[in-house]
Parts: structure tokens; sequence; C-alpha cells
């Protein structure tokens, strides 16, 4: 048995599932120069987000909520605080001089802070 396979066993049935999604969708999309990989992760109290260059496997920038400036921000649930990531990592990203991003949801749905946060940096000034 390889580590994959047994690290792999010992996971949760949902993340072995998130797992495969995420496979299947970073076959198809894939981080350049020009416009890089916005990738997501989320856990059960926070949101982190990344834009990444995958052809030099360089992370150009990043957003999360342990960030100090989430804390100037007065929210009440982790939504309004998944837009105001996507907002700070838009903000980030614009200085470097990236406006087109490729979104990678990193076999999450599609929906909640996931799609919150993607809505912040479209609100923000990101193309995806």
């Amino acid at each position: 048995m390889s580590q994959c396979e047994y690290v792999m066993g010992s996971m949760n049935i949902r993340t072995k599932a998130r797992l495969k999604r995420k496979k299947r969708i970073r076959k198809k999309i894939s981080g350049t120069i020009e416009r890089p990989r916005l990738s997501v992760f989320r856990s059960s109290k926070h949101i982190y987000a990344q834009l990444i260059d995958d052809i030099n496997g360089n992370t150009v920038a990043s957003a999360s909520t342990l960030d100090k400036k989430i804390n100037d921000f007065k929210v009440e649930n982790k939504v309004q605080m998944a837009v105001h990531v996507g907002q700070i990592l838009a903000k980030r990203s614009l200085e470097k001089g990236f406006k087109k991003v490729v979104f990678d949801r990193n076999g999450f749905q599609y929906h909640g802070r996931v799609k919150a946060l993607s809505d912040g940096a479209r609100e923000a000034g990101l193309d995806f």
C-alpha cells in the first residue's frame, strides 16, 4: 500500500469525494503568468484564498480570515468575512497588476462562502 493510499484510507468520505472533484477540476484549469489561478480553501472556521502562477509555482498574492486587515471589519458571520477576504485579495492582485484570474473552487461546492468570496473579488475589480 502506497503512502497516498494510506492517507486516503484514514480520511472522511466527504474529504475523499472533495479531493476526487479537485483532481477532476485541476486537470482542466491552471494558472499562468498573465492569468493566475485563484484557489480557495474553506475550513470550518476560516477561508483562505491564493493567486497562484502554476508555471513557475509561485503564490502571487494571498488573503485569509486570519489576516490582520480582516479584524478591522465588524462582521457578524462567516459569509461576510468571505466577501471581505475576496475584496482584500482583489486589491492585492490589482496592486501587482493582475486583473484577470481563473477561479479554482478546489472541489468545494460553488455556494455559500466560496461564492461570497468570488463575488467580493468581482466587486473589487477582478475579472473571472
